[in-house]
This record gives structure tokens, C-alpha cells and sequence, in this order.
């Protein structure tokens, strides 16, 4: 039995899990060893340490190698890059506001909070600030080498200086996508290539077999124009021939509006012809009467086109008028460049007269001159506000050339061969320079948006642009729009509008304002719920039942009223003259 019992109770034991043994029991049970008195003293003095890590993991905070980390929760955000996103006063809750109100209140409050510190927080990570190059102790900017620019910038930086060897068909126009991502590339004896240039990759190269005065990308990277020595040609990115407008014939320069899907195109005959890529028609031709246009560029800001001429003036065009908007004086001899900034304030020409100028779009009015030592044949300016001359085979970039003057250029570079087009890519610090021994794509730093739009994304997948272009088309703006000051559009005519009321009061004899005044009408709150509509439906419901009950009653009141009548009339026709009498 004692036997059987052992087993039983040892069965008992290693069925049940053991028990965990308490801080107090452990410690009993050190000193029934023969743990000292000593011993027992400073391990309960270690308890409270213990305790108190504990709480403070409890509380959020981080210990690092044990210690307490000096820096606890999320990093504060400095009030003055809160008040950048800041889009108007905390909402103040009365202290006789509804619980439902204040706790609605105080949930928006918390969201907009945390939307400005996030969004402070991640304005750190956004570079809008270019930075611009800067010499040691008073260097010139303007003599520091291209090559040990890229030796000092980074890997990517610096692949993206480099030198394309194209001596046989030169010189060369070229044109950046609106993205930034692919060139083209046009010879002047025929050459054309498109490719990603910051990849390096060629999508398409062809010769024409005959001269080539400009190219131009349309709205997006699958479609270029060549400007041929007779006609004007449309190509795919594979270099597939599109169409051949005949219409168009002569083109010297070309420019393309991507808002209006408009290739404006100016030919040796004088002529300024629109192009839309949409439908493939031509939407107005008009002959300037100033002989050979060879200098034309955009202006951005209202797409209005600014034509150079040979008697020194410069005057702006649209499609909808067969006359210049405006027609200015710039230099005493033959313009040679056009640039307009990207807000389409400033406009800077150049001249046989060797001077370079800078005007307000605004006032039409000069804002400087500068003496060249040639005149610059092509000029552009960056998203920035850079401006870059090329005389020669040099190429001059100035800074702030608008707002303060300038007495040296802020970087300059010399050529393989003379330089035919230049262009700054958007996006990017490179200046795209077309020379006769080919293509330069030399680094200037900060010319460049630091960041690109949906509208312009250089990443954007093939998806991507295909929802773009139908987005783009369906957006499309009509030519007529194109003006000189687009903010009149959506203003109201004032003194045709009151010409308009006066005659409609001498038609009417009386003002229609008048009897056309608005009465607001009381709503209640809940009008519209469901309990609300059938009542009102019931309600007229009965009225209309009420009515025709009403008309029944007055029928049926008639019809009693001549029956008695009738009955009366014969009761008194049966009766003798005495007993009518007597009655």
C-alpha cells in the first residue's frame, strides 16, 4: 500500500506543472541554506532598482546600455517651420458648446496638429533651396573647370557631364522633354537621334538625306517634329515617319505649347503658322510682313509666341489676331535671341548692336543693357531664373540677371565648335549645349527645380503616361484663349454689361432687378427626412381628398336645394287659391 500510495503521490507530482517560486520564497529559502544576514539585506536593496526600471518601461522610455534615454518620444518641431503650413487660427470652443460639438472640435484640432508636424517634419527632406557653386577665398566661379566640377560632386552627379563626338553632321539643335528624361538630337546635315540621356540609352537614330533647321518635341516622348529643309515632318520615338505636312514648308524654328497641343512654327516667307497635334489641322496662318524669321520663342506664363526680326523690333502673336499684340524697338540692328523666364515677366534680347537687354513683360520698359563682345546667338533661361548666352563657341550662364546687375558671368565654358542651340534641362543642373562637333551636357549648379509635379514626372510609368495623355487631351485649352493677360478671361465686362441692363429697361419699361429679388425661404431642420416627406405627402394627400369631398358636398347641397324646389312647385300647383291662401 505505502508502495502503491508513493506512486500514486509521485504521479501527482509530475502531472501538475511546478509552481513558480516568489521573490519573498527564494529568499527564505537562500537563507535556511545558510545565507548570511548580510547576503539577505542587499539583494532586498536591489528590489526597488528593479521596481523602478520597471515603471519606466512601462512608461515608454528606452533604456540604452541601463540608462535612461535623455531624449524621450518624438523629436520637438520648431515653430517657425510650423507657421509655413499654418492655414489659419485654432477654432475656439465656447464653454456653453454641446459635448458632441466640443469633441468633434477637439478631434479636428488633433488631426491638424499632427498633419503640420508632419508635414514639418518632412519639409526637411525636401531641397527646394538650389544650392549655387561657390569658390574658396574669393575664387571666380567662372573659371573653375568642368572636369574638376565632376571630380567634386557625387557618382551620379558626375555622370551626368559627358561629351557626345558627332563632327560628321553637325551643328546640332536640341530639345529636352518637358520631364527632363530624353533629348533629341538634330544635325544640321541631316543627323537625328533621340535617347534617355541619363540612362544613356538610344531609342532611335536616322538620316533624313537633307537639311535640318530645328526639332522639338511634342507632348510627350513618343512623338518629335523635324523642321526639313521643305516640308515638316512628324516622327514616332522609333523613328518611323508619321506624317509629312506639306502645308508647312520652309519651318526655320519651331515651338511647341503643351497646354494647347499647338506647334507653332516660323518659316524663311515670313509666315507664323499653328499646328494642332489633336486633330492634325491647321488652325491659323499669318503673314507677319517682316521678311525671314529665324529667331521665335514661348512665353510659358500665357503662351503667347515672341518673334525676333531683322529691323530690330520683337513683337508678340497670337493665333486668334492677324496683328501683333505688341510690337517693341529693342535694338538698332537685327535681333538674334529671345528668352522669357518662367513666370513671363522678364524678356532678354540680343542684337547685332552687341548689347544685351533686359525688359519688363509688364511695362514693356528696359530694365538693363549690357555691352558682349558679340552678339549672344542663342540664349535660355532655366526654371531658376539663369540665364545662359552662347557667343561663338563660348557659353556664358549668368545668375540674377534680372533683379540686380550683373558685371560677371557666374560660370563659362568653351566649346569643341560654334555653338548652334542651347536649352537647360528642367529638373536637373545641366545645360544641354549643340555644337558643331556635337552634344555637351555640362553641370551648373542650381539652374534646376528641385522638385518635379505629376505634370512632369521624369519616373513615370508607361501607365502612367498613357493616363496623362487622355487626362491632357480631355484639359486640352481652346486657341482662342490665348491672350495677352489671361486673368481677363474670367472678368465681367462691366460697361457692356450696364449698356445691356439700360436698353433692357427702355424695351421692358421697368427694372427687372427689381421684381427679381430673392426671398430666402425658412427651412427647418430635419425637413428632409423620411417621417417629414410622407407627412407632407399625406398632407396633400387630404387636402386634395378634402377638395373633392368639398365639391361633392356643394354638388349634392345644389341638387337637394332644386329638388325641393321642384317639390314645392308642385305641392303648389295641386292646391286651391283658398288653401294657398290660408297656408
Amino acid at each position: 500500500m505505502a508502495a502503491d500510495g508513493g506512486a500514486v503521490e509521485q504521479g501527482v507530482h509530475v502531472g501538475k506543472k511546478k509552481a513558480p517560486k516568489r521573490y519573498w520564497d527564494s529568499q527564505a529559502e537562500a537563507g535556511s541554506k545558510g545565507a548570511g544576514e548580510g547576503q539577505v539585506t542587499e539583494r532586498a536593496n536591489q528590489r526597488p532598482e528593479k521596481t523602478r526600471r520597471k515603471k519606466i518601461e512601462r512608461r515608454g522610455k528606452k533604456l540604452i546600455s541601463g540608462k535612461v534615454d535623455p531624449f524621450p518620444g518624438p523629436a520637438p518641431v520648431p515653430k517657425e517651420r510650423r507657421q509655413k503650413f499654418e492655414r489659419g487660427q485654432k477654432n475656439e470652443v465656447h464653454s456653453l458648446s454641446k459635448g458632441r460639438l466640443k469633441d468633434r472640435l477637439s478631434k479636428t484640432e488633433e488631426k491638424i496638429d499632427l498633419a503640420l508636424n508632419q508635414a514639418a517634419r518632412s519639409d526637411l527632406l525636401l531641397a527646394e533651396e538650389a544650392g549655387f557653386l561657390v569658390g574658396d577665398e574669393g575664387e571666380d566661379t567662372c573659371t573653375i573647370a568642368q572636369d574638376d566640377i565632376a571630380e567634386a560632386v557625387d557618382i551620379t552627379s558626375g555622370a551626368k557631364y559627358f561629351n557626345l563626338s558627332l563632327s560628321q553632321f553637325g551643328p546640332y539643335r536640341i530639345d529636352y522633354t518637358r520631364n527632363g528624361r530624353h533629348l533629341l538630337l538634330g544635325g544640321r546635315l541631316g543627323h537625328v537621334a533621340s535617347l534617355d540621356w541619363q540612362s544613356k540609352q538610344l531609342q532611335s537614330e536616322m538620316n533624313v538625306m537633307e537639311s535640318v533647321n530645328d526639332v522639338r518635341w511634342l507632348h510627350s516622348e513618343n512623338m518629335f517634329a523635324v523642321a526639313q529643309r521643305k516640308w515638316l515632318y512628324i516622327y514616332d520615338n522609333q523613328g518611323v515617319e508619321l506624317h509629312c505636312v506639306k502645308k508647312f514648308n520652309d519651318v526655320l524654328r519651331m515651338e511647341f505649347l503643351p497646354y494647347h497641343f499647338l506647334l507653332a512654327t516660323a518659316s524663311s516667307t515670313g509666315f507664323l503658322q499653328y499646328l494642332d497635334v489633336s486633330v492634325g489641322r491647321e488652325v491659323s496662318a499669318i503673314c507677319t510682313k517682316n521678311g525671314r524669321l529665324d529667331v521665335m520663342t514661348q512665353n510659358q506664363s500665357n503662351a503667347v509666341v515672341h518673334l525676333g526680326h531683322p529691323t530690330g523690333t520683337v513683337t508678340l502673336w497670337s493665333p486668334n489676331q492677324k496683328e501683333p499684340l505688341v510690337k517693341m524697338l529693342c535694338h538698332r540692328g537685327g535681333v538674334r535671341a529671345i528668352a522669357v523666364d518662367k513666370t513671363g515677366t522678364y524678356m532678354v534680347t540680343s542684337g547685332l548692336d552687341r548689347k544685351m537687354k533686359v525688359f519688363d513683360i509688364r511695362s514693356f520698359k528696359p530694365l538693363a543693357s549690357y555691352l558682349l563682345p558679340a552678339g549672344a546667338t542663342s540664349m535660355t533661361m532655366s526654371q531658376r531664373g539663369l540665364l545662359a548666352t552662347c557667343c561663338g563657341d563660348t557659353v556664358q550662364v549668368y545668375k540674377d540677371v534680372c533683379s540686380t546687375p550683373v558685371s560677371r558671368p557666374y560660370m563659362a565654358h568653351r566649346a569643341p565648335g560654334r555653338v548652334w542651340g542651347v536649352q537647360f534641362c528642367p529638373y536637373e543642373d545641366v545645360l544641354g549645349i549643340g555644337h558643331g562637333d556635337g552634344f555637351t551636357s555640362m553641370l551648373v549648379p542650381g539652374p534646376g527645380e528641385a522638385n518635379s509635379t505629376l505634370d512632369s514626372n521624369p519616373f513615370r510609368s508607361v501607365k502612367q503616361r498613357q493616363e496623362w495623355e487622355v487626362k491632357a487631351l480631355l484639359d486640352k485649352i481652346q486657341p482662342e484663349l490665348i491672350t495677352l493677360q489671361p486673368s481677363k478671361l474670367g472678368e465681367l465686362d462691366t460697361a457692356t454689361y450696364q449698356q445691356r441692363h439700360k436698353e433692357r429697361v427702355e424695351r421692358l419699361g421697368f427694372d427687372p432687378r427689381e421684381k427679381e429679388k430673392f426671398e430666402p425661404k425658412l427651412k427647418m431642420k430635419g425637413r428632409s427626412s423620411t417621417g417629414s416627406v410622407q407627412r407632407r405627402k399625406k398632407k396633400i394627400k387630404n387636402e386634395d381628398q378634402r377638395e373633392l369631398i368639398k365639391q361633392s358636398l356643394e354638388m349634392k347641397d345644389r341638387a337637394d336645394k332644386e329638388r325641393k324646389k321642384e317639390e314645392k312647385m308642385t305641392s303648389l300647383g295641386q292646391r286651391s287659391a283658398l288653401e294657398r291662401f290660408q297656408k
